[in-house]
């Protein structure tokens, strides 16, 4: 096809968010998903928080289970607004499985030089045209959660350092983060603080209080990015966590009242 100046034309963003909310455990990764507009899990991590209601499949324990429920979303009649994976380390190796069951192999090392992760790209490629499909065709927000790792970043210009990552293996964090539009942490603030023992010698310990925060800006102690123009980071008050974010996204309906329950999408599906 050819092209001329007259087919240029501004364009922004109106497609609903895919988003990585990754942190340490139990500062409220699930609850901050569940508050986004009638939300569907995919329940790989075994466990549902003792003070939430989840609108789930149940607990999908290996890679097709969690491909049928995309197609079931995709394909039958309901009223989902997000599709929530709960997690995607808990997932990796469910991805692990299915490529060894595929290629007879008895672990993913087995092909040896790292071949047996190379072959795992086209799962996570075909996990993410299926979130993908849901997000163009259906409208829906696309939420990953993962655990965060402390690991070690080898800086080309300083110091290798630690900092918080996504808790996958390289290659498949690579296809994660290519494509999300926001990768955010939730983190506690802590203030570190040292104890003179004596003789020279020192102990430090972290301090804090119960206040989290969604950091929206990678910095060198952690990754994290957005394609929305959101802060450096938002406070996260429990109930009220999608609301803080909300404004920033497309495609977006603002909480005006409490968000569906569960029963509001049996019925539909029903």
């Amino acid at each position: 096809m050819a092209l001329s100046m007259k087919d240029l034309k501004v364009v922004k963003a109106v497609l609903p968010p895919r988003l990585v909310i990754y942190g340490p455990p139990g500062l409220g990764k699930t609850t901050l998903a569940a508050e986004f507009p009638n939300a569907v899990f995919l329940q790989v991590e075994d466990g549902t928080p003792g003070d939430l209601s989840l609108m789930s499949f149940g607990h999908l324990s290996s890679y097709d289970d969690v491909m049928q429920a995309l197609i079931a979303l995709y394909s039958e009649a309901n009223e989902a607004k997000t599709v929530v994976l709960d997690s995607l380390d808990k997932l990796e190796p469910l991805v692990w499985a299915k490529c060894c069951a595929d290629n007879n192999w008895k672990t993913i090392e087995d092909p040896g030089y790292g071949k047996g992760y190379t072959m795992t790209d086209s799962y996570w490629q075909n996990l993410i045209a299926g979130l993908n499909a849901l997000r163009r065709e259906r409208g829906m927000n696309i939420v990953m959660l993962a655990h965060a790792d402390i690991g070690t970043f080898n800086s080309p210009t300083s110091a290798s350092y630690s900092r918080f990552d996504i808790r996958l293996h390289k290659r498949a964090l690579a296809i994660v983060q290519d494509e999300a539009d926001a990768i955010l942490l939730i983190n506690q603030d802590a203030t570190i603080k040292t104890e003179e023992l004596g003789f020279n010698k020192e102990r430090a310990h972290a301090e804090g209080g119960g206040t989290r925060w969604i950091y929206c800006e990678g910095r060198p102690a952690f990754v994290s990015k957005n394609r929305y123009g959101m802060p450096e980071r938002i406070q996260f008050v429990k109930g009220k966590g999608y609301a803080a974010l909300a404004p920033f996204f497309p495609a977006q309906e603002l909480p005006k009242a409490a968000p569906a329950t569960p029963a509001t999408l049996s019925e539909k599906a029903a």
